[in-house]
């Protein structure tokens, strides 16, 4: 599926040695990045009031600025993201002012997430470390050892209807209302979730009375919807392919599961701007300090980095089917796949142990 396999990566510089050599990607721009959050931020505007406005001929003419629309909420999640990582701007507090600002339109506490995406970095690929800021993963033989009900569930869960559709809403709409999975970790996560939802309530208010509440709801729901969505794939993506990494704490290492853990997207020109480059997510991960304008940068001077990992729009359709981790082939295989390893072994049983008791 993927265009590298193990031989190009044993060609490519030790992980370690690569992250040493990005590090000179790491300074950023504060120019640079104001542009970056003006080009975004203002047509994103532009096209709020052109659907709005489009609404007295139509609904369905009004839709198609959703798309559009959409893009750019993701254009600036991922702003809010390298702000989180301190990349986007030099000085911190710029950073985070941006970033809780941003995550009053992306509705994500930029605190909060912070923390949690902050452990999605420091434990990617790990399988004694997992659960925060990731998508669940099973491996095959705990999806074995699961009941018929828990394997119904988790079978939902990796539905592309729940994954993509439902999962996605309910994500960025309810779950981030409430710091889930730091309830007791002091008042910080609360303050985020809690200052982040007053002003969302504070700017739903102000647009409602703008435009009115049927108005309001046309117009930012299908954007939110969308973008939801579209911000759940290209996370998907990234990590959930066929030869993504896991291991095992006592065999894992940072730098090996940020190379080899984390894909690179290879989008068009036009998506990799929509997206802010987060397709390079490999080198992203392996140097999560070099922001986003940069990461061209890296690819252009080191071609043999783009190699890595690398999966074209049309690959990434088939990540979809990737469900469980195959900890003896070491690769993400779905559930027909595991059901066959399955149905093999238990015919492979009955033989085994006859021939252990011939004499």
């Amino acid at each position: 599926m993927l265009e590298s396999n193990p031989d190009m990566i044993q060609s490519q510089p030790e992980p370690r040695a690569l992250a040493r050599l990005l590090a000179r990607y790491r300074e950023p721009d504060s120019a640079r990045g104001a542009f970056e959050l003006t080009i975004t931020a203002v047509p994103l505007l532009v096209i709020w009031a052109l659907m709005w406005a489009a609404l007295e001929n139509g609904y369905w003419i009004g839709l198609l600025g959703a798309a559009p629309a959409a893009g750019l909420v993701v254009r600036l999640f991922m702003i809010q993201h390298d702000c989180g990582h301190g990349s986007f701007f030099s000085g911190r507090l710029a950073n985070d002012w941006v970033g809780r600002a941003i995550g009053v339109m992306t509705l994500t506490p930029y605190d909060y997430w912070r923390h949690n995406h902050a452990r999605h970095h420091a434990s990617s690929g790990n399988l004694d470390d997992r659960g925060v800021g990731d998508i669940d993963v099973l491996t095959v033989r705990e999806f074995a050892a699961l009941s018929p009900w828990s394997r119904m569930l988790y079978r939902l869960y990796r539905h592309p209807a729940v994954m993509f559709g439902i999962g996605p809403t309910y994500l960025f709409i309810l779950r981030h209302r409430l710091p889930i999975g730091m309830m007791r970790s002091g008042w910080s996560p609360w303050l985020s979730t809690m200052g982040t939802n007053a002003a969302i309530a504070v700017l739903v208010a102000v647009m409602i009375w703008l435009v009115g509440l049927g108005t309001f709801l046309l117009v930012q729901l299908p954007i939110t919807v969308l973008a939801g969505s579209i911000g759940v794939w290209l996370f998907y993506v990234q990590h959930q392919f066929e030869h993504t990494f896991w291991s095992r704490q006592e065999a894992w290492t940072f730098h090996e599961a940020a190379l080899r853990g984390s894909s690179h997207y290879q989008l068009p020109g036009v998506l990799r701007w929509f997206t802010a480059n987060i397709g390079v997510h490999h080198v992203h991960h392996l140097c999560s300090r070099i922001p986003c304008y940069r990461l061209p940068e890296v690819l252009r001077d080191h071609p043999q980095i783009a190699a890595v990992g690398r999966i074209t729009m049309l690959q990434s359709l088939q990540c979809v089917r990737m469900a469980l981790w195959d900890e003896a082939g070491r690769r993400l295989v779905s559930f027909g796949e595991a059901d066959m390893a399955a149905v093999g072994q238990a015919r492979q049983e009955p033989a085994r142990l006859s021939a252990e008791v011939l004499p």
